[in-house]
């Protein structure tokens, strides 16, 4: 069974950057298409961004297009979430999820994912 781990997370300035890292242990990620959630308090869990196992296709949500970046190193057992232009709004607990050989995207729903991380709090002062 994979088990994944987010690190990364922290205290940034707006405008700021931060990578976030999920580090899969127990089996190799290689075939896990893998996504990013956040939920921030007081509301519902958004989806953020997702990195297929097949080709490295990608999808994000409107919200960060453009400033976030997720990108895979299977060599690494490892997927990145690189997040630029932070701003305030972006503050909440990041959590990475997989879904093993799963065949396209989108996969946008917390409920399609297999596995899930414990989360990582990323803060964003103004």
């Amino acid at each position: 069974q994979v088990q994944l781990v987010e690190s990364g997370g922290g205290l940034v300035q707006a405008g700021g950057s931060l990578r976030l890292s999920c580090s899969a242990s127990g089996r190799t990620i290689s075939s896990y298409t893998v996504g990013w959630f956040r939920q921030a308090p007081g509301k519902e869990r958004e989806f953020i961004a997702a990195i297929t196992w097949t080709t490295g296709s990608t999808d994000y949500a409107d919200s960060v297009k453009g400033r976030f970046t997720i990108s895979r190193d299977n060599a690494k057992n490892t997927v990145y979430l690189q997040m630029n232009s932070l701003k305030p709004e972006d503050t909440a607990v990041y959590y990475c999820v997989g879904k093993s050989r799963v065949y396209g995207l989108p996969l946008r729903r917390w409920d399609m994912y297999d596995i899930w991380g414990q989360g990582t709090q990323v803060t964003v002062s103004s």
